[in-house]
């Protein structure tokens, strides 16, 4: 599937997010149009695709003329989605780098997602959170909603990183309080998508993050996690053979070592880390997407439209 490839750092040229958002959802559904992934379209809040056995009382046969394809005339009351997408602006996701960081690739793809639910004319509202929630917009389907919420958004874009070195609490980023609070707040059944890195300090914030999770899918929920890393040096370990100081991105402890010392210890304790948060989000039925800063957002993008379809 072709995907627009859009570099992070290009970001910081474009005064509009809007902007932005909308030439990558174009080039997206353009890609879509030229893949075997027919089903989804630039209608997709108009049809959808038709199940053998169901009534073709309200088959679109002039479509079926043109794509060869089956699609069902959808109603109003069939398309209407609210969707609250909740972004993790904690420190450790200004890593790697300005302008390549985890926030920024989280941020523009908030920003596509946001513009695709508005053309389908599905609600949206944003969360940020970090040791607690920052911000909690509320859920609407408008276009000035939506002019608010990319608003929002260009502000994280130009939001400066904490300061290296810069110490800071050891309960850095409530991910776990963030989640059951939503959890409780919203009352009707929607689709819940976490942008977030999942870094805590230990076994037990893991387990208290997935107890949310959980939490959101007892009240019937359909949650998608994106798990947002710069893989090549949060997952390999991928740095220069010479001695480095390495900080703690949410407290501000340091290290002395050289990557040799401790790359293969480091790959195996992150594999373990990333399967087990992948298995148990399989075993709550959560769709768990790792997603690397380096890699097109097409994939966020078509990633939601999967879970989109479960959440029908």
């Amino acid at each position: 599937m072709p995907a627009p490839a859009l570099d992070l750092a290009a970001i910081r040229s474009f005064e509009n997010l809007e902007l932005l958002a909308r030439q990558l959802v174009d080039g997206f559904i353009t890609g879509l149009h030229q893949s075997p992934y027919h089903g989804f379209s630039v209608e997709f809040s108009e049809h959808r695709l038709y199940n053998p056995g169901e009534s073709t009382r309200h088959m679109d046969w002039k479509v079926f003329a043109r794509t060869d394809k089956l699609f069902v005339k959808r109603y109003e009351e069939e398309t209407n989605l609210r969707a609250h997408l909740l972004l993790d602006v904690s420190p450790s996701m200004y890593y790697p780098a300005p302008g390549h960081d985890k926030l920024k690739f989280s941020v523009l793809a908030a920003a596509a997602l946001t513009t695709l639910l508005q053309r389908q004319r599905d609600a949206v509202g944003l969360v940020t959170f970090g040791e607690q929630i920052e911000l909690q917009t509320p859920v609407r389907s408008t276009t000035a909603h939506r002019h608010t919420l990319l608003l929002t958004l260009q502000q994280l874009l130009e939001r400066p990183a904490p300061a290296a070195g810069t110490r800071r609490p050891a309960t850095a980023t409530d991910v776990a309080g963030v989640l059951h609070t939503i959890a409780q707040q919203i009352p009707k059944r929607s689709l819940v998508i976490v942008f977030s890195d999942m870094l805590g300090r230990g076994a037990q914030e893991q387990e208290a993050a997935l107890a949310a999770l959980q939490h959101l899918r007892h009240q019937h929920h359909e949650v998608l996690l994106f798990h947002i890393l710069d893989r090549a040096t949060e997952s390999n370990f991928d740095f220069q053979d010479r001695p480095y100081i390495f900080e703690d991105a949410e407290t501000g402890e340091e290290v002395r070592l050289q990557p040799s010392q401790v790359r293969e210890q480091y790959r195996v304790a992150m594999q373990r880390f990333e399967e087990d948060l992948a298995l148990r989000c399989g075993q709550l039925k959560i769709d768990f997407v790792p997603v690397d800063v380096r890699e097109p957002f097409a994939k966020v993008l078509y990633a939601y439209l999967v879970k989109r379809g479960k959440a029908q």
